[in-house]
């Protein structure tokens, strides 16, 4: 019964596979092996972007701050959320790969809105050298408290976004969770939806430690936008060198994302793991619980008694309390559970079994 994290989970056994196939004779390093250029045409192809840049790194900050480095000069500000991974738990890593540019936060919410965006775009460049440029926007999907964009909701805040010129980053740990969700396809949540450089998240999905960043230039872009970006894709490539991210045996990280995309693996651990996570919502609602978060994909977040938090957990439950472990029995808290592809559905069940008896 294990909640905490959907990174803590196990690797399907396609990828070990896979690895294992790669794992033989010897081959050009550094993205230079046939394995490496296959997941790049393949992940052309799953994102309808012919032109795209596709980057393998290992880990979501690095896709995350790459990308924004090469979308964001020292001087300018990044528009996050207040909950955005690359404010909360990145270290600022943002920060520092960028050479020092600021974080401008968005509202008081996981999901910015088009007013608030407005407003906080807005509040900038309004002091001349004494202040930062405006700089990306960068959205995450699904966010870090559980909910998911429509694809109405990624557009209007590309839109405003492209009002003012700026270039839109999107954080997608979660991505095939919340394109599960949506029933879109990935070219639906990204580059149509007006993003320019897209992480493709695979670590939280299953994967040993993948990410895919994708830079999109697609023909629908005016010619100036088109060479920009083409000038940020082979800025990447020196950002990760620079960054000591660049892994030299590449094919273990393509081996991973080929048999992501084989027979639509991605598709289905998302599946599987949001399954798990409407089986819970659904049991929670009927204990009578309720469920802080709108909407969900893989993640839920609730409210119990600490008491019944305590008792559940003392059965072997592993989950986080969002709120302080610290107060009376009898008082409520907040709790995140978070579900992985490796989760059954008789593990959730004893699980919501607990729930019932403790709440």
């Amino acid at each position: 019964m294990f909640f905490a994290s959907d990174n803590s989970g196990p690797v399907p056994p396609q990828v070990l596979e896979a690895m294992t196939r790669a794992n033989a004779g010897h081959v050009a390093g550094y993205g230079a092996d046939d394995l490496t250029l296959s997941v790049t045409r393949r992940l052309r192809d799953l994102f309808e972007a012919p032109e795209a840049a596709v980057y393998l790194v290992p880990t979501g900050t690095a896709a995350n701050v790459l990308s924004l480095a090469c979308l964001c000069p020292p001087y300018a500000t990044v528009f996050c959320s207040p909950t955005a991974h690359i404010h909360e738990d990145e270290c600022n890593a943002p920060e520092f790969f960028t050479g020092g540019a600021k974080l401008t936060l968005v509202g008081d919410s996981d999901r910015m809105t088009p007013e608030t965006l407005r407003a906080a775009i807005e509040g900038e460049e309004t002091r001349g050298v004494h202040g930062p440029k405006r700089g990306p926007v960068s959205i995450t999907q699904l966010t870090e408290r559980g909910n998911v964009y429509s694809i109405d909701e990624l557009r209007a805040l590309t839109s405003v976004a492209k009002e003012y010129g700026l270039p839109v980053h999107l954080d997608g740990a979660r991505f095939a969770n919340a394109a599960v969700r949506l029933g879109v396809t990935p070219a639906e949540m990204s580059w149509k939806a007006g993003v320019d450089i897209c992480v493709f998240g695979g670590t939280k999905n299953g994967l040993m430690g993948v990410e895919a960043v994708l830079i999109f230039d697609t023909a629908a872009r005016s010619s100036s936008e088109a060479v920009a970006l083409q000038h940020k894709a082979a800025e990447f490539e020196y950002r990760r060198k620079r960054g000591a991210l660049l892994f030299s045996k590449h094919r273990y990280l393509a081996a991973q994302m080929d048999a992501y995309l084989t027979d639509t693996l991605w598709h289905d651990l998302a599946s599987r793991a949001n399954a798990r996570c409407d089986q819970l919502v659904q049991g929670l609602k009927g204990a009578g619980l309720r469920i802080v978060n709108d909407t969900h994909a893989n993640m839920v977040f609730f409210e119990m008694s600490r008491g019944a938090h305590r008792a559940v957990m003392a059965q072997g439950a592993d989950y986080h309390l969002w709120d302080s472990e610290d107060g009376p029995d009898e008082s409520l808290a907040v709790a995140r559970l978070v579900c992985d592809w490796s989760l059954s559905p008789e593990q959730v069940a004893q699980f919501l079994d607990l729930v019932r008896a403790a709440a």
